[in-house]
C-alpha cells in the first residue's frame, strides 16, 4: 500500500451531503469544516459558465437556478453506463461528478489541516463491484490517491467503539465480543448490517440493502402528495414544469427536516398563477411512507436471519444516516425488535461514517506508514492492532447449464459458489463437466449477484481453457477454484481434469471508465475552478 506526502483522511461521499474527517494527534476522528463552517457539504452541483462549477450550494438557491444546470444524487448513479450528461463540450460521467464534490471536499478542508493526499471512501455495502470502481474513479480524478474503499457500516461500527471508549484499549479474554446491528439510512442508501467486535477486531457476521433506498424517497413520497392536491384543487399540475417542481422538492425537503420537530408542516406552491397552502401532519407523512420504512425493517429481519441471531441477542441498535432522524424511524424499530435504539448526541448520524472512514485510514497509515506516520506513538500503538473481516454483499457465482425438461433445449441459470455473507478471504472448488462430446474449449464466466438468472447478474470476467484433448467425451470433469480476498480481489481458476490444462482469470475492478478515460477527466478536473 502506497501512502503519498500529505494528510491522511476519510470520506463519506454521500447523496445528499458529504463529510471529510481525520483523526487528530489524540487519536480523535474530528470533522473538518468547509469553507462556510459546516462540516457538512451538500452533494449538489451548480453547472454554471464555462470551466467553474459550484458545489454545495445554498438549497434554496439552487432551488431557481436552471434545472438543466443542477446536478443531485449523483450516488445513485455510480458505476451507470448509460447516465449521460453534457457540460461545457465534454461528456461528463457519474465520477466526473462526484470527483467534483471530491475536489471541493479536499480544496476546502485544506485551508485548515494544510496537503491532502490519501483517503479512505465510505460506500454502502450493498455496492457492487462496478459502484466501487467508480467511486475509486472519483477519488483518482479529484487528485487523491485512494488506500481503501470501505464499507460504510463498517466505518459506523468503529465510530461507535470508539465513542464506547473500546477502540484499541487492551482487555482480557473475559471481554465478551459486542454485537450491535449498525442500521445506516442515509439520504439516498439504506444498508442494515450486523457486527460482532472486541476493542481489537471487528467482524461483519451479515449484511443486506438497497441502493435505491433513503430519505430522498420520502422527499418524493411528500412531492407527489402535495402535486396531487394542487391539481385536484386547480386542475394543473405542478409537476408539468421542470423549474416548479426544482423549487418544490427544496420545499418539501425542509417540510420534512420540519416535522421532526414539529406535528406537522406547511408548504405553499404557486404554479401558472393559482397557489394553494398545502398542510401536513407527521401522521400523514408517518402513514404515506410506511411502505418504505417497512421495507428497511424487512431487509434488517433478513440480516438476523442470516446471521441466525434473534434481535434479543443484541448489545444495540445503532442509528445511522440523518434520515434515522425522523421520528418515525426510532418508534417503528423499538415496537418490532424491542429494542430502544441507541441515540446519544455524542454520536452524530451525520458524521459517524466519516469519522470511522478516518480512523480506517488511520489504522492503515499505523500499519504502513511507520515513522513517516503524522500520528502520536500512542495512537499508533492502539490502531495497529485493530483487525477488521468483512463478508461479501452479494452472491458470486458461474454460468452454467441448468436441468431441463426433456425434447426442451438446457437453460444457462448462476451457480453461486460463494453465497453472500461469507467471511473474506474465502475459497472453493467445486467439479463441474462439460456440455457437449469432442469439446476443444471451456469457456467459465464469472459473475456477480444472487438471481438465478445470469442476465440479471453482472458479468465480471470470461475464464478460457483452450487446446483440449481430441474426443473428450460429454461430461469431462471441469474442477473449479474460485477465491475471493480480504480486499475484493476476485480470482477464478479451471482445469480440465483429463489433460490438466488450466487457465486462471484475476479479476481486477472494472468501471465505466477505462485508465484513459479516467486520466482524461483528472486533467479536466484540475482545470475547473471549484467553488
Amino acid at each position: 500500500m502506497q501512502f503519498l506526502d500529505g494528510n491522511t483522511v476519510g470520506i463519506d461521499l454521500g447523496t445528499t451531503f458529504s463529510t471529510l474527517a481525520q483523526v487528530n494527534e489524540n487519536g480523535e476522528p474530528i470533522p473538518i469544516p468547509n469553507e462556510d463552517e459546516d462540516i457538512e457539504t451538500a452533494s449538489l452541483i451548480l453547472l454554471a459558465e464555462s470551466g467553474r462549477v459550484i458545489v454545495g450550494p445554498n438549497r434554496s438557491r439552487a432551488a431557481i437556478e436552471p434545472p438543466e444546470n443542477v446536478v443531485e444524487r449523483i450516488k445513485r448513479h455510480m458505476g451507470a453506463v448509460d447516465f449521460k450528461r453534457t457540460f461545457d463540450g465534454h461528456e461528463i460521467t457519474p465520477e466526473f461528478i462526484s470527483a467534483l464534490i471530491l475536489k471541493k471536499l479536499k480544496q476546502d478542508c485544506e485551508k485548515s489541516i494544510g496537503t491532502i493526499a490519501n483517503a479512505v471512501i465510505t460506500v454502502p455495502y450493498y455496492f457492487n463491484d462496478a459502484r466501487r470502481k467508480a467511486t475509486q474513479d472519483a477519488g483518482k480524478i479529484a487528485g487523491l490517491n485512494v488506500i481503501d474503499i470501505i464499507n460504510e457500516p463498517t466505518a459506523a461500527t468503529l465510530t461507535y467503539a470508539w465513542h464506547q471508549g473500546e477502540l484499541g484499549i487492551s482487555h482480557t479474554r473475559d471481554f465478551k465480543p459486542r454485537k450491535i446491528l449498525i442500521y445506516d439510512l442515509g439520504g439516498g442508501t439504506f444498508d442494515s448490517t450486523l457486527v460482532e467486535y472486541t476493542p481489537t477486531h471487528f467482524h461483519v457476521l451479515a449484511t443486506d440493502g438497497d441502493v435505491m433506498l433513503g430519505g430522498v424517497d420520502w422527499n418524493d413520497r411528500l412531492l407527489g402528495y402535495v402535486c396531487d392536491e394542487f391539481k385536484e384543487k386547480h386542475g394543473i399540475d405542478p409537476r408539468d414544469s421542470a423549474q416548479t417542481l426544482q423549487v418544490l422538492r427544496n420545499d418539501c425537503d425542509v417540510a420534512k427536516i420540519e416535522m421532526t420537530r414539529k406535528p406537522e408542516a406547511v408548504i405553499n406552491v404557486r404554479y401558472e398563477g393559482k397557489s394553494a397552502t398545502i398542510r401536513i401532519s407527521r401522521s400523514q407523512f408517518d402513514a404515506m411512507t410506511n411502505d418504505l420504512l417497512q421495507r428497511t425493517i424487512d431487509t434488517t429481519d433478513f440480516v438476523l436471519e442470516q446471521a441466525q441471531l434473534q434481535y434479543t441477542d443484541l448489545d444495540a441498535l445503532v442509528l445511522i444516516g440523518g434520515s434515522t432522524l425522523m421520528p418515525q424511524v426510532p418508534r417503528r424499530l423499538k415496537e418490532h425488535t424491542g429494542i430502544a435504539p441507541y441515540i446519544n448526541p455524542n454520536l452524530d448520524p451525520h458524521t459517524a461514517v466519516a469519522r470511522g472512514a478516518a480512523i480506517h485510514a488511520a489504522i492503515l497509515e499505523a500499519r504502513h506508514r511507520g515513522s513517516e506516520s503524522q500520528l502520536g506513538d500512542r495512537v499508533k500503538k492502539m490502531l495497529e492492532v485493530i483487525k477488521q473481516e468483512d463478508v461479501n454483499s452479494h452472491g458470486l457465482g458461474i454460468v452454467v447449464m441448468g436441468l431441463q425438461e426433456e425434447a426442451k433445449p438446457k437453460k444457462a441459470v448462476n451457480h453461486i459458489m460463494i453465497p453472500r455473507n461469507m467471511t473474506l478471504p474465502y475459497s472453493i472448488t467445486q467439479t463441474f463437466q462439460t456440455t457437449k462430446e469432442n469439446q476443444t474449449r471451456i469457456s467459465v464466466q464469472v459473475l456477480e449477484g444472487d438471481a438465478p438468472d445470469p442476465a440479471a447478474c453482472s458479468l465480471l470476467g470470461k475464464c478460457k481453457i483452450t487446446n483440449l484433448p481430441e474426443n473428450l467425451p460429454l461430461g469431462t470433469p471441469v474442477e473449479v477454484t474460485y477465491s475471493f480476498d480480504k480486499n475484493g480481489r476476485i480470482s477464478v481458476s479451471a482445469r480440465e481434469m483429463k489433460s490438466g490444462h488450466e487457465a486462471l482469470i484475476e479479476i481486477e475492478r472494472k468501471g465505466s471508465l477505462s485508465d484513459k478515460e479516467v486520466d482524461s477527466f483528472t486533467q479536466l478536473a484540475a482545470e475547473y475552478t471549484v467553488q
